[in-house]
């Protein structure tokens, strides 16, 4: 029993390790967003993941040894349309960041708490009814966050559109891969997780990569050229996907998005150190209601 317990907590350090890895990704793929673009800077995370996410998977395997996975259509159909949302969801919040700034962008993208529970209504997954009142509260705060203010007023309003794009696309593969790793083997959570990463990375760096090879090809060129910068990128990509598919098979979707918050104290101090970005005092506050209601929805 108590180890039980001991399991499904595991998921908070686990939530935890993966928001402190997507900062760090985050922040490699923001340095490549002039040069690329949005998608070729969303390519680099999938295509230069994928080795890193074979490696992590043959050592759980040794690891954790044999297990029995079902390849069956939910599994495909799970993961299709996680990667498809999560390409959408990447491509936007990175736009988002360059229009507003780089803990702004992390922020606005956190959208992605309070829809994490609504699209797990649609799974089957209802929250207790103190959680929504966290995801009330932190949708409030993202919102007052978004609204224009002055001469930048409109730019910050469509970085915060954007960032909802990228909340709603975060969410909806949250779940989406939630349900891929729980029809391949549920009872191998670590290693059900991270052969969804691979799976769902292959699909992402095919398809992208062949989008820009019509679309556009100098894009392609420059993330490959570029691949020295990208090898970061795609390292503490895949850690990070590792880490938020191991949690959402262990956790739905909801909690684990709201222990995720994490992410943003983490993205204002590597934003400062990093981008000479400043949080006014009316950002700061906010950032504190949110966190408020971050804690209620993932404790309550």
């Amino acid at each position: 029993m108590k180890t039980w317990g001991l399991r499904r907590m595991l998921w908070i350090p686990i939530t935890v390790g993966a928001a402190a890895l997507q900062v760090a990704r985050n922040a490699f793929q923001r340095g490549l967003l002039v040069e690329a673009g949005p998608w070729g800077a969303t390519l680099v995370r999938f295509l230069f993941g994928l080795p890193f996410a074979a490696l992590f998977l043959a050592i759980a395997v040794v690891v954790g040894g044999p297990v029995s996975p079902r390849l069956t259509s939910a599994f495909w159909l799970a993961c299709a349309a996680g990667a498809v949302a999560q390409m959408v969801a990447t491509a936007a919040m990175l736009v988002s960041m360059r229009r507003s700034s780089f803990a702004l962008g992390t922020v606005f993208q956190q959208s992605s708490i309070p829809l994490a529970g609504l699209f797990g209504l649609a799974f089957g997954e209802p929250l207790p009814a103190l959680k929504w009142v966290g995801l009330a509260l932190v949708t409030a705060g993202l919102a007052a966050l978004g609204w224009p203010r002055r001469l930048a007023g409109e730019k910050i309003m469509s970085a915060a559109l954007l960032g909802l794009v990228a909340g709603a696309g975060f969410a909806l593969s949250s779940n989406a891969f939630r349900q891929a790793a729980l029809a391949l083997e549920a009872h191998a959570p670590v290693v059900a997780a991270l052969a969804t990463v691979l799976v769902a990375q292959a699909m992402q760096s095919a398809a992208l990569a062949a989008w820009l090879a019509v679309r556009n090809p100098i894009a392609l060129v420059t993330v490959v050229a570029r691949w020295r910068e990208s090898l970061p990128a795609g390292f503490f990509g895949a850690a990070a996907s590792g880490l938020w598919f191991t949690a959402f098979a262990l956790s739905p979707a909801g909690p684990v998005r709201a222990v995720g918050v994490v992410e943003m104290p983490i993205a204002a101090l590597t934003g400062r150190r990093l981008f000479a970005e400043r949080l006014a005092p009316w950002q700061i506050l906010l950032l504190v209601v949110i966190a408020a209601g971050v804690g209620l929805a993932a404790l309550g």
